[in-house]
């Protein structure tokens, strides 16, 4: 079918662009494994967040100062080459960044929030090997990821109260996991599902955490302390998650396809040793998410089919940690696809209205600010070359 040459290629825009779970910045989606013989693959995405809000009341403060915008855009590179050894075994490599943040309270914005800050860098390699029956159209695969990871966090503003000023530095770490799953295809009408299970992985950082000095009975006689400040190690475990896609061609030239991928965000906590003994809370507490894509793929030429899907994630609790101020998402992105020969170039945008949310802090839980209207424009280009 003529919709082959595009049933991949709507994974490939769907890994590009997609912003999600707060600190989600790829689906893990393994699109270049079922690509026919052998391929190679470059890409690149660029996504622009406006991320904007308003101070709410604390204390003598009647709020009202807008937080400024407070997520920088930020791009992704990938790389993936798959190998066909024969009609049974299949191997890939694949290289992306699936989690990340960059989120800055502008110092001179938010009187609640200004000066917070997170910043997390991630590089994935995954190396995945694909047992298939052609006959039954069944398959496997199994792999395993390598990530490395690094960042730092920095708690500032009024809402923090006596430990405004806190920063951790998280030194660099590399860490491994696997991932394991099952596939049905039928070549003839283009139509595959795939079910893929990502499996936690745990890292073990050296951090470095510094702070103001902090008075251990509040108005007694102890001087305050250092507490804040000291060397320690910190276990993170990023998410567990399952990936389910489904695609099949319902002419010669129409493909409809769709993801559901859940993602075990609650058990992600970061937990800093001194900020631990000190607050009683870690960084961190979020929802566990679960993303829906579905889609059309149509070939009008020889050389040139598009891509059409829409995006949805749920809201939770709006009251979000305001590290991750994101709180749902539906999104609509557009792709063109331009195959000659054995190259094929995926071009796509997309445009995400992000779920209003209420940073917080504190124990009770309280508001800070109010998050809305915000959004997030996304590009992406992926080159593939098959041989």
């Amino acid at each position: 079918m003529k919709t082959a040459c595009i049933g991949t290629a709507v994974w490939l825009l769907c890994g590009t662009i997609l912003h999600a779970g707060g600190v989600e910045r790829s689906s893990q989606f393994l699109g270049p494994l079922f690509e026919p013989g052998n391929y190679l693959e470059l890409s690149y995405g660029h996504v622009s967040p406006r991320i904007t809000g308003t101070d709410l009341p604390l204390g003598l403060y009647s709020g009202g100062e807008r937080t400024g915008d407070i997520a920088p855009s930020y791009s992704n590179f990938g790389f993936a080459y798959k190998h066909q050894f024969n009609d049974l075994w299949t191997a890939a490599i694949i290289l992306d960044q699936p989690f990340g943040a960059d989120i800055a309270y502008p110092a001179g914005g938010s009187f609640n929030l200004g000066g917070t800050g997170v910043v997390i860098n991630n590089t994935d390699l995954t190396g995945i090997i694909r047992f298939a029956v052609p006959e039954s159209g069944f398959g496997v695969h199994a792999g395993l990821r390598g990530a490395r990871t690094d960042g730092r966090v920095t708690l500032a503003g009024a809402a923090f109260g006596p430990i405004s000023g806190y920063r951790v530095d998280v030194d660099r770490d590399i860490a491994y996991g696997w991932l394991a799953g099952v596939s049905w295809e039928r070549p003839d009408t283009a139509a595959r599902v795939s079910l893929t299970y990502n499996a936690v992985i745990e890292h073990d950082f050296d951090i470095s955490e510094t702070g103001p000095l902090v008075d251990p009975d509040g108005p007694g006689p102890a001087p305050a302390l250092p507490l804040l400040d000291g060397r320690s190690r910190l276990t993170v475990k990023t998410p567990k998650s399952w990936n389910l896609e489904f695609q099949t061609g319902i002419d010669p030239t129409t493909l409809v396809f769709g993801s559901i991928r859940w993602v075990d965000w609650s058990s992600f906590r970061v937990d800093p040793e001194k900020l631990l003994q000190v607050t009683g809370s870690g960084l961190v507490d979020l929802d566990d998410t679960t993303t829906f894509t579905i889609g059309v793929g149509r070939t009008f030429t020889e050389t040139w089919s598009g891509v059409a899907s829409v995006t949805y994630e749920k809201s939770g609790n709006d009251l979000v940690s305001p590290l991750a101020p994101v709180n749902g998402q539906k999104g609509v992105s557009l792709a063109a696809i331009y195959t000659q020969d054995r190259i094929r170039i995926t071009t796509g945008i997309s445009y995400t209205r992000l779920g209003d949310a209420r940073p917080e802090t504190g124990r009770p839980d309280t508001a800070r600010a109010e998050i809305d209207g915000s959004h997030a424009w996304g590009i992406g280009i992926r080159v593939g070359y098959s041989f």
